[in-house]
């Protein structure tokens, strides 16, 4: 490798960043990782497992984590954020932002710190449907393991009890946000995706009922280190459901939400009705649909599903959802293969709700659906999520060729 180079700087620690970074740096170059979370392995390290081997997180990720480790060609930034690029390709200018780091790197994990915190917040790893204290580890595989304390619900020095709790000198309540400016050569941008937000789909009641959650929820509520631990139960009654419909499309494919498909919320759903049905063999599973849409070896999912008789796919558009004095949901659709309108008691629903870009603060070219065109300066490269939707098979392969597009 040219020696002179500059690094490359990757934006974006889930797994599609983290690939880039691990496939460049084990080349012999040096890259620079940001990321705005306090925690690597971005919307992956949430889910239950992932395909296409329904691995539980813990398999990819831990081995790129300890790679990344092991790696003094890599240096990475979390809870930081790009605040301004300038440059060109072979000489670009990045600023950065890092917010206040109030526990050092010295942290061991111990939690003396959370078990004397006398504060909660709502833990966001899990939607907020639990709470961690002020003081806390944002989830047992976080990489870098340690501690973190909440700005916005940690009283600082008026509290102090973590500092005196600290037996390592590790906490700084005092930290301030620090500003890096580096140079780099090339840019890849992998800042992901996010839910959309069901809230704006009026009809289908999310708001209303605690009893319907999106498909990340989902990964979140049945995960075995999510919220009830490998156990799907009600919020409102903490009863396991007989009953559970899913229904496609939430948003997607609609002029008024998000007018293309998402690509992954088939499979998606296909996956989490067989690990219902695994967990509960006796629970009745729907799966409201406008297409069926899986590709390569996910259409094995569609199979499975297909043959089980506790599962069914009916091939229509919910149009309403009502909740009902006992909190469980009615379902109104149209089932098009009977040409009949229909409707279903359900005691859960799960909305597949699309993918929509994260949002960057940053003068990139978007396209109408505000994903990051390929069209950018020379030597920034969008990749996976941040360009378009895509599951986690196809985000690794992408990022392999961003990878390579990123050093030459």
């Amino acid at each position: 490798m040219d020696k002179t180079q500059k690094p490359v700087l990757i934006i974006g620690g889930g797994i599609s960043g983290v690939t880039t970074v691990v496939e460049i740096a084990e080349v012999g170059k040096e890259v620079i990782l940001i990321e705005k979370m306090p925690y690597l392995g971005g919307n992956v390290v949430k889910f239950n497992n992932y395909f296409p081997k329904l691995c539980p997180p813990t398999c990819g990720l831990e081995i790129n984590f300890r790679r990344i480790k092991q790696n003094p060609k890599i240096k990475y930034f979390t809870s930081s954020e790009v605040q301004e690029i300038s440059g060109k390709k072979g000489n670009f200018k990045v600023k950065i932002k890092t917010s206040p780091q109030y526990i050092k790197n010295n942290c061991t994990a111990c939690g003396k710190c959370a078990e004397v915190c006398p504060e909660e917040r709502p833990d966001n790893f899990n939607y907020g449907f639990t709470k961690t204290k002020a003081a806390y580890l944002p989830h047992e595989m976080a990489f870098p393991f340690k501690y973190q304390i909440d700005d916005e619900y940690c009283k600082k020095e008026s509290c102090n009890k973590c500092v005196e709790a600290c037996e390592y000198n590790a906490i700084d309540l005092s930290a301030k946000e620090e500003i890096t400016e580096l140079e780099v050569s090339s840019i890849v941008t992998a800042t992901g995706w996010e839910s959309y937000d069901a809230s704006k789909i009026e009809n289908l009641n999310y708001s209303d009922s605690k009893n319907i959650i999106t498909n990340v929820e989902f990964e979140r509520f049945i995960a075995s280190n999510g919220v009830n631990e490998n156990k799907l139960l009600r919020l409102t009654d903490n009863t396991e459901p007989k009953k559970v419909a899913f229904v496609q499309c939430a948003g997607s494919r609609d002029e008024n939400h998000l007018p293309y498909c998402s690509a992954v919320c088939c499979s998606a759903s296909l996956k989490h009705a067989l690990t219902i049905q695994e967990l509960y063999p006796t629970t009745e599973v729907k799966i409201f649909y406008i297409d069926m849409r899986v590709s390569g070896r996910n259409e094995d999912f569609l199979i499975k599903v297909q043959e089980n008789k506790n599962i069914e796919l009916v091939k229509g558009k919910v149009g309403k959802i009502t909740e009902v004095e006992n909190n469980n949901l009615i379902l109104e659709a149209e089932d098009i293969l009977s040409g009949k309108k229909i409707k279903y008691e359900a005691e859960m629903v799960v909305l597949a709700t699309g993918i929509v870009p994260s949002e960057i603060k940053l003068n990139l070219n978007t396209n109408e659906n505000q994903f990051i065109s390929d069209t950018q300066i020379e030597g920034i490269i969008p990749v996976a999520c941040s360009k378009k939707p895509m599951d986690v098979s196809s985000s690794v392969k992408d990022a392999t060729a961003a990878a390579v597009k990123a050093i030459q």
